[in-house]
């Protein structure tokens, strides 16, 4: 190796002499103390524990959060996956790995992409919780001019936009719900690869959900080479997401990017989940209408029939709107359809609704979400409720940024109930509250753990209380019995559910319920394969080991 030439600069300590020696001129002693102070908090003699906890002493850290971000940084370079389970507190983990880089003087320039509902979420977070300057991209803004920018994958991936990002060097990129850049072909994807990033977080609570090459696609964006190229990894570990949990070298270089903290691993253990299964019965009229459509069979597809019923369930409303689609797009259907429509018309307020009112004032003066998968149920719901003297005011995912804000403080500040369709089941918090009616229950458990975690979150200090809505006779008595209550879900960790689905080689929990109602040709059937199915999965569930996670340490 050639000698390296050491060259001092001598003209510093020339000048300091001059200085010394004609006693001044002299900077401010104040201005010197003050940039001494800095550079003192800033300098740290050991790259380990956290500054940034003595900056943030109004925030109650959990010893979970902590360990995260001291491993991001400590060990994993600040390259990461948080993986938490829903509600554990991963906004609260970047910020703070975020705060402590920005402390240090490693971060100046940071771009987080989140979905464009929550944006003004987590630019309050970081602004009210961690004092850190970030605002929302607006379009007469330069993406140069600000330093830490907060905006959606959608709007940063658009020209011009585009070429103004890869064009600048970020020292912190962080991408909330990283799942959907599971897909290396799409443009999200590679837009985010082509980002100029020397830290990088990508945060979400479902890093494998069907493939494994799921997490090679994430880990590639943090760590290109990590777990070799796309066609070694397939050759060695295929697409079977057991391979994670089998293999343990695998496992162990995934560990060395990914940290996963489960709800029973932390103390937010300590609030329980109440689970109560609402019964009710239909009068005999809507009885009389559910079975009308229920022998729908000639010219009418198995889904649409099924969608009907489910719809039936949730209000009069959704059904009819339903009905009158089917008719303007098949006018032919219009005799078999017309009757039914004329008895819908007729039928008394829905026994669901009735039964949601009821079960608001046994609750009390309390906050109360309620789900729905309908719009046409969230409105007629809202009308209903107001009937009555109950406040509530609507979220869904129509709506824009900016409302969605301000229904989310209606509902804090104001309004008794919060009125959501699926679009409330990710993103917003609401630990505020702590009572939750699945006026309809999706499919797929997934999605119910997504609602559930609203509230039964990090910041939620009360026991929440879960009311699943069912009515007897009718599919929502098959899905509440046969998949909820048989196999326990409410009460397991969904993603212990997700080891099963992965045993059972089932990739998707929906699509599996969603063929088996499109395939067969009576509500009888449907009972018979959902018993099935739930019998499987229960007795994969008695065999496994309870104690195994599938990312644990």
């Amino acid at each position: 190796m050639n000698n390296i030439d050491i060259i001092s600069d001598s003209e510093f300590i020339s000048d300091l002499e001059n200085v010394v020696d004609n006693d001044g001129p002299f900077s401010s002693w104040e201005l010197f103390n003050m940039s001494y102070q800095v550079e003192k908090a800033t300098i740290s003699e050991k790259f380990d524990g956290l500054k940034a906890l003595d900056f943030l002493p109004q925030i109650e850290f959990l010893p979970h959060q902590v360990d995260t971000a001291k491993q991001a940084i400590e060990q994993m370079n600040g390259r990461a996956i948080l993986a938490d389970e829903v509600g554990l507190g991963k906004t609260i983990e970047a910020g703070l790995i975020l705060k402590e880089y920005m402390i240090r003087g490693l971060v100046k320039k940071a771009l987080i992409l989140v979905p464009a509902s929550l944006v003004n979420q987590w630019v309050n977070e970081l602004n009210q919780k961690f004092y850190i300057p970030a605002i929302a991209h607006r379009k007469n803004y330069s993406w140069e001019q600000y330093d830490i920018v907060v905006t959606s994958i959608d709007t940063a991936k658009r020209s011009p936009h585009r070429e103004a990002i890869l064009d600048i060097d970020y020292d912190f990129v962080l991408i909330d719900e990283a799942h959907k850049l599971k897909n290396h072909k799409t443009k999200n994807y590679e837009f985010v690869r082509g980002l100029k990033k020397k830290y990088c977080l990508l945060l979400t609570a479902t890093p494998v959900q069907n493939r494994l090459i799921e997490i090679f696609n994430l880990v590639s964006i943090l760590k290109p080479g990590h777990l070799g190229n796309y066609e070694s990894f397939l050759e060695k570990y295929g697409k079977d997401r057991k391979k994670i949990k089998q293999d343990a070298f695998l496992k162990q270089l995934v560990q060395k990017v990914m940290v996963r903290n489960t709800r029973k691993e932390t103390s937010l253990s300590n609030t329980k989940r109440k689970i109560e299964s609402v019964w009710i019965d239909f009068s005999d009229e809507e009885m009389n209408v559910y079975q009308e459509l229920d022998r729908l069979v000639d010219g009418f597809a198995s889904f649409s029939k099924i969608t009907l019923l489910r719809e039936m369930c949730s209000s009069r409303e959704a059904c009819f709107l339903s009905l009158q689609k089917m008719i303007n797009n098949e006018p032919n259907k219009l005799d078999r359809l017309q009757p039914i429509i004329q008895k819908i018309e007729q039928l008394p307020h829905h026994a669901k609704a009735q039964r949601v009112v009821d079960l608001i004032k046994e609750i009390g003066d309390e906050k109360i979400v309620i789900f729905t998968e309908y719009r046409a149920s969230q409105l007629y719901l809202q009308w209903y409720l107001q009937q009555h003297g109950i406040s509530s005011v609507p979220f869904r995912g129509g709506f824009k940024r900016g409302k969605k804000d301000w229904m989310q403080q209606l509902f804090k500040n104001h309004a008794q109930v919060l009125i959501a369709t699926e679009a409330g089941g990710e993103g917003i918090n609401l630990q505020f509250c702590n009572y939750m009616i699945n006026y309809d229950l999706p499919w797929n458990p997934m999605r119910l753990e997504q609602r559930i975690g609203r509230i039964h979150r990090y910041g939620q200090e009360k026991d929440v209380n879960i009311y699943n809505l069912a009515i007897r006779g009718t599919l929502e008595e098959h899905i509440m019995k046969l998949l909820y209550e048989k196999i326990a879900l409410f009460e397991q960790v969904v993603g212990h559910l997700d080891d099963i689905l992965a045993e059972l080689n089932i990739n998707n929990f929906e699509d599996e319920v969603q063929s088996i109602m499109n395939n067969s040709s009576s509500t009888g059937e449907v009972k018979i394969k959902l018993d099935n199915l739930s019998a499987v999965i229960h007795d994969v569930h008695n065999k496994a080991d309870q104690g195994a996670q599938q990312y644990g340490n």
